[in-house]
Order: structure tokens, then sequence, then C-alpha cells
């Protein structure tokens, strides 16, 4: 548990995607996949919280637009949080190996998402139409859903790729806080499992923080997303 806390932690901070690393993890200690992605939603709460205050420069004067996001992400995730809930979880069972392959497809081409935005032009796309499937994926499951954020975000919006990203981690923060209120109401959680992830996850940031400083991002993003394709093509074989 503190394995998938720690190696959460170091994929958000190189490649914004630690739920793609803590998931499958979770889910070789032999949990269900329904209660792996419950504890991982509450565990990595803590990440975006102190993702979100680190980009409190990049948000000052966009205070309506962060409101507006975190209502529609927080509104979105509840959504989300009670489909995953109420569907039979055979039924998640059957879409985690199809999550787990899309997501570590985001995180492949995210480079390449970066460059359009910065090439990008105002497109005028409503921001609440654009995301709203985002926002539902992000409480039903989650992974990669920041890399989904960035490129809708910016291309939904004609801001700078700075301000995308802190939206970014204000939405992934309220949509986690959102669905795990339900989560914790009414999901199986394990709190000892959700304990020792957040302080794995703690640990992973601050040394992923470190470790980026030296390490090109591109590497810790391959690992990821071979990572990624290695379970989401274990899982779909069975």
């Amino acid at each position: 548990m503190l394995a998938a806390g720690l190696g959460a932690g170091l994929a958000l901070t190189a490649a914004g995607a630690g739920s793609l690393v803590s998931f499958p993890l979770l889910l070789s200690t032999g949990m269900s996949p329904l209660s792996a992605n419950v504890c991982n939603n509450i565990g990595l709460i803590g990440g975006g919280i102190s993702g979100s205050l680190g980009f409190r420069s990049e948000l000052r004067g966009h205070r309506r637009l962060v409101l507006r996001v975190a209502v529609t992400s927080a509104g979105g995730a509840l959504l989300g949080a009670a489909l995953l809930l109420r569907l039979p979880a055979a039924t998640f069972d059957a879409v985690v190996p199809f999550l787990v392959l899309a997501s570590a497809t985001l995180v492949a081409v995210q480079p390449l998402v970066g460059r359009l935005l910065r090439r990008r032009t105002h497109l005028g796309v409503g921001l609440s139409g654009l995301l709203s499937l985002v926002w539902v994926y992000g409480g039903y499951f989650g992974a990669a859903q920041g890399v989904m954020l960035v490129a809708f975000l910016g291309l939904g919006l004609d801001v700078d790729l700075r301000v995308v990203n802190g939206l970014k981690n204000v939405a992934v923060l309220c949509a986690n806080c959102a669905a795990g209120v339900v989560f914790a109401l009414f999901g199986p959680v394990d709190w000892v499992v959700v304990a020792l992830l957040a302080v794995g996850a703690v640990v992973g940031g601050w040394l992923g923080a470190h470790l980026s400083r030296r390490m090109h991002p591109a590497v810790f993003r391959t690992v990821v997303v071979v990572f990624g394709y290695l379970v989401g093509l274990r899982l779909l074989l069975g």
C-alpha cells in the first residue's frame, strides 16, 4: 500500500498520472477493482490539495473561472461515483482493462497535446458541455483524468497553459473530494489502506519533485505507459 502511494506521488509529479500507478498496485495486493478504485480516490486527495495550493499565483485573478471549474467537476464526479456504486461490480470489472489502456495511451500522447496547446487559437467552445464527460469519468475511475483536463481545458479556454494546469489541479481535487464523500458513506472503503496510500503519496510527491529536476520527465512517462499497457493487457487477457 505504501509502495502504491509512493509510486502514485512520483508519477503524479513527473507525468500527471498517479492513479495509473497506484490503482494496478492496489489490485496486485488482491483487492477487488471496485475497492481499489474507491480507496485510491480517497487516498490521493492530499496530493490534489498540495497541487492546487502550488498554483495559487497562476489562478489569482481567475476566481470566477476557478469556482465554475470546481462546481462542475464536483457535480460530475458525484454522478460518476453514484454510477460506480449503483452499477453491478461486474460492469466495472469488465471496463477496467479498457480504461487502463486508454489512460496509458493518453499519458503517452501528453507531450503532443502540450505542443498543440501552445499553438492553439481560441476555439470558443462552451466549457461545461465540453468537459461534462470528463467530470463524470473523474468520479467513476479517474486515472489520467489530469491529462484529459489539460487537453480539454486548453482547447476550451483562451488562457495561459500555466493557468490550465492550475485549473486541472483544482478540478481533480474537487472531483476526488466529491466522489470521496460518496465512497466514504456508501463504498467499500478500507481506511487502513487509505491511510497507507496517503502517507506513501505524500512521500512520493516530495521525492518526485526533487527527482524530476534531475531526470527527464520522459523517463518517468515511459515507465508509466509501459506499466499501464502491461497491466491493462494482463487484465484484458485474464
